[in-house]
């Protein structure tokens, strides 16, 4: 029962293939769902790389606007949402692996100010209330200006990146500027470069919570909607991104634990983050 944002840097960390990896992998018990919601005001990527197009501009975060100003918010909101989930065979598919994409054109951004507070409270309701996960793919703006509430909300925020000293270097003023905004972060570490997790850790002093291995094939099957290799859900990727799913669910949920005892926010309150 989390909420967690995923939040990048420049250096192309592949935000959006973790979080569709994660997705795709999340542990669920029985009667549990997930939802990933692309909030990244510079534009979502699933319904043109993923779902290749094939769903058109039907769906998505910009129709959310328009709903807020009528007072018909929630309703919109679970219409606006695709299924992902895995059929393995069964007629009918459990819906349990959800996505709301993104704004297709970044200048749809201006009409969300109001929204991303209302998103932010109808995550948190959900993950209390209705037996849901949420991820929430803020890229590498979305955690700060308007959309920042959301990773102020968020049980925990993880920042995406690389072990090259390229990106490296650019995510050491992020998580500084992050940590200032929610408290705490942690990192995922797509393993390009030469840096160890615990190198990474020590420099840019945040715990590593996991670590997913560089595997452009099979990211493509997620970015860009690569054909999909037979094994894919055993893929080193996949395999990687279950187990960083179940250590993120832990960290969401001791952080949680820490911050809110009493679960004033699970009651709709608001706590102030730890420093």
């Amino acid at each position: 029962m989390s909420v967690i944002a995923l939040a990048g840097c420049s250096g192309a960390p592949g935000v959006t293939t973790s979080a569709l990896a994660l997705l795709l992998s999340w542990p669920l018990d029985p009667g549990r769902r997930m939802i990933l919601a692309e909030c990244d005001p510079d534009g979502g990527a699933v319904l043109h790389g993923l779902l290749q197009g094939t769903l058109g501009d039907r769906y998505g975060l910009r129709n959310l606007s328009v709903a807020a100003r009528k007072g018909e918010f929630s309703d919109a909101f679970w219409r606006q949402l695709i299924d992902l989930s895995g059929e393995d065979g069964k007629k009918e598919s459990p819906r349990d692996r959800l996505l709301l994409p993104g704004i297709t054109d970044p200048a749809q951004a201006a009409s969300l100010g109001s929204v991303w507070k209302v998103l932010a409270q109808m995550f948190r309701g959900i993950e209390a209330e209705s037996g849901h996960d949420v991820l929430i793919d803020l890229g590498r703006c979305g955690a700060f200006g308007p959309s920042g509430v959301l990773a102020e909300q968020a049980d925990t925020v993880i920042v995406v990146v690389r072990n090259t000293l390229r990106c490296l270097q650019a995510a050491e003023a992020r998580v500084r500027a992050l940590e200032e905004r929610v408290g705490e972060v942690g990192l995922i570490v797509i393993d390009e470069g030469p840096y160890p997790a615990g190198e990474v850790q020590r420099v840019l002093q945040v715990p590593v919570v996991a670590t997913l291995p560089y595997a452009p094939d099979d990211a493509r099957v997620l970015s860009d909607g690569a054909e999909q290799a037979r094994r894919f859900t055993k893929s080193p990727l996949m395999k990687a991104a279950r187990t960083g799913s179940a250590l993120l669910v832990q960290r969401a949920a001791v952080r949680r634990a820490r911050l809110d005892p009493g679960g004033v926010r699970a009651a709709g309150g608001q706590v102030t983050r730890a420093r």
